[in-house]
């Protein structure tokens, strides 16, 4: 057993004097009170950590021009293979803004211009550098709606409606399923997979999770379709635009959760013409699993705990 030791320890709950916070190997062990052996540290003041559940922090950079961006790769609509670690700079002021908020770790994604954008990286925010940084991954992202048909004057193959992008996606899923048939049939198949088609391979078996862009309920709807037909584990992403409780109810039973928001950001866009902080309500009385996000630079991840009340 490992302890920390404070004069004031925060718990989220409530506030306690002269308390310990005792551990067994990464799991919490106790709050309160616990041996005196083994003390990893003695501090005035103890409080728990804020997660940013969905950041483009590091990507989208304070300071530098919009050209400097790195959140969407620009090359074609579909990047299963692509690393957001590769792109975070750790010099990016808004780690020191959100770190003196209390903001200690974000889940970094690639951006929603892309169908598929590429792996997310879990950090931590007070990384010297990325391989310090670094914590763990947390799924795939992908987008529906209207920002994969909003790139058309981007490179590769791009959609211009929101049936154009699903069907772009469902032949590239079809593809790596028809592969994943055959190989399954016959065990001595000539069955190759490139570094796209691993990660989609890897979709497709569960072994990763999507992480979908998406604010309207109709392209909830059609995430929902995707999920019936490829067995797909998902995670619904922002919901904005939702604006009672019946898609969130029908998320609640299917057991997939919601990372909700960013919250106080302005509408500016007619996907979000619904937007309204009062949304929240039918989030709460629907019963579904959910977290928030700040969606930095779309709002500051130091304003994440303000973003709770």
């Amino acid at each position: 057993m490992s302890t920390i030791k404070a004069k004031l320890m925060y718990t989220g709950n409530g506030l306690l004097e002269d308390a310990t916070l005792t551990f067994d190997g990464a799991t919490i062990a106790s709050v309160g009170a616990g041996a005196d052996d083994d003390v990893l540290g003695e501090f005035a003041v103890v409080t728990p950590a804020i997660i940013d559940a969905h950041s483009h922090i590091g990507l989208i950079r304070a300071g530098e021009p919009g050209a400097e961006a790195e959140a969407n790769e620009q090359l074609d609509s579909m990047h299963p293979g692509t690393d957001v670690l590769d792109s975070i700079q750790m010099d990016d002021k808004g780690f020191t803004a959100s770190i003196e908020a209390g903001v200690l770790y974000s889940c970094v994604l690639p951006g929603s211009g892309n169908i598929i954008a590429g792996n997310s990286a879990v950090i931590r925010n007070y990384g010297v550098h990325q391989n310090d940084a670094f914590i763990r991954r947390a799924g795939i992202k992908g987008a529906f709606g209207y920002n994969p048909m909003s790139t058309r004057t981007w490179k590769g193959n791009r959609p211009f409606t929101r049936m154009g992008a699903l069907a772009i996606l469902r032949k590239q899923l079809d593809d790596v399923k028809m592969k994943m048939e055959k190989e399954t049939a016959k065990e001595d198949a000539d069955v190759t997979y490139d570094l796209n088609e691993r990660v989609l391979k890897a979709i497709l078996s569960g072994e990763e999770r999507l992480r979908i862009h998406v604010h309207k309920a109709d392209d909830i709807a059609a995430l929902l379709r995707f999920v019936d037909e490829y067995k797909l584990d998902v995670t619904v992403e922002h919901t904005c635009d939702v604006h009672d409780d019946v898609i969130y109810r029908e998320l609640a039973e299917r057991g997939i959760p919601v990372v909700y928001g960013p919250m106080d950001s302005l509408a500016y866009k007619v996907e979000l013409k619904h937007e309204s902080w009062r949304n929240i309500k039918y989030l709460i009385d629907s019963g579904v699993q959910f977290g928030l996000m700040t969606d930095h630079p779309v709002t500051p991840s130091r304003q994440l705990f303000l973003q709770t009340r």
